[in-house]
């Protein structure tokens, strides 16, 4: 959860365990609605590496428009869309 200290809110860290994919876990920063130190635990690890770079700094809306719904050969997911679950999530989550 996010915390408050003075005015200053500090990142969220979150963690997503994926479903379908070869990666087994997401674990990520949030603040507000933008997204840092994106981390996949498992899965193909250059591209895992290229996805982190490309999304760091983006708001959650960003991700979700760009990832959701993309699969990976026959899966109804892949590790991009399990991201734009993942952000959603924490989003959701850093608000309660």
């Amino acid at each position: 959860m996010s915390e408050m200290i003075g005015k200053e809110e500090v990142n969220m860290h979150y963690e997503y365990d994926c479903t379908m994919t070869c990666a087994a876990k997401i674990v990520l920063d949030i603040e507000d609605q933008v997204v840092s130190n994106v981390r996949f635990i498992g899965g193909c690890d250059g591209n895992q590496k290229g996805i982190c770079s490309l999304v760091d700094g983006m708001n959650v809306d960003e991700i979700e428009e760009r990832l959701t719904g993309i699969t990976c050969g026959r899966k109804p997911t892949s590790c991009p869309d399990q991201l734009a679950k993942a952000v959603r999530a924490a989003y959701e989550a850093s608000k309660s």
